[in-house]
């Protein structure tokens, strides 16, 4: 009797899809508390960020399923315990922050109106994003979600993909990204938590950068070749 085995890959592709999905809809609940109401525009950056995660994860588990498991596992020996706070604080403002303050202003209070064009836009930001994102993690074996110095791994300095223009193009997705989400939505005012939440991802890149640099081998002959952390002619 032949028995067919289920490809682990596949398993957990299938619970990243599914974590990614429960996480969308957590904000959607924060943003319909906020709002009284689900938008059409929400919906469209639900559905919209739900197609851009199931494709990303869907290339990951294509060229590099490792990484999908390592980064669904919850906790990491060696994580800077300083990232770990920033990480939280990250993901509870995209999580928290930018949907109540969004659905505060486009549903009971009308603070600020973005017009309807400006969801095209924001659509080509959170394309863009996708696109640098599942690049670097193509790229990058040692994509995990904190900052730790994977010895265990056989960490190493990664030149290539969009590494050879920044050296943290995964934040860089991150902030373009959150930018899509007031436009999408149509509140000016959610560009407040959107700042609170670039600050903190820079902070982040500040800090991982100075830890790479003083632990990783080669890390700071590639700053030396690599000029810009983040924004690639900026800083």
């Amino acid at each position: 009797m032949r028995v067919n085995r289920v490809d682990p890959a596949k398993l957990v592709a299938v619970k990243q899809v599914i974590v990614v999905s429960l996480l969308l809809v957590m904000w959607m609940l924060v943003f319909f508390a906020s709002a009284g109401y689900i938008s059409l525009r929400s919906w469209i950056f639900f559905g919209a960020s739900f197609i851009n995660s199931a494709i990303g994860v869907g290339v990951q588990y294509k060229l590099n399923p490792q990484l999908l498991t390592i980064r669904l596992t919850v906790k990491r020996e060696g994580s800077e315990v300083w990232d770990e706070i920033l990480m939280r604080g990250t993901n509870l403002t995209a999580l928290i922050a930018v949907p109540a303050i969004a659905g505060l202003d486009v549903g009971r209070y009308s603070w600020s109106t973005l017009d309807p064009w400006f969801i095209v836009v924001g659509l080509g930001f959170l394309a863009i994003a996708a696109v640098v994102l599942n690049w670097a993690m193509a790229v990058n074996p040692h994509f995990e979600p904190t900052v730790r110095i994977q010895k265990d791994r056989g960490h190493k300095v990664i030149t290539g993909g969009p590494y050879r223009f920044v050296r943290h193009p995964g934040y860089l997705a991150a902030i373009v990204s959150i930018f899509s989400v007031p436009l999408i939505v149509g509140s000016g005012v959610a560009f407040i938590p959107v700042g609170v939440y670039t600050i903190l991802i820079i902070l982040r890149t500040s800090l991982e950068d100075r830890t790479l640099r003083r632990e990783l081998d080669g890390y700071a002959s590639y700053a030396e070749h690599v000029r810009y952390r983040l924004f690639h002619g900026v800083w």
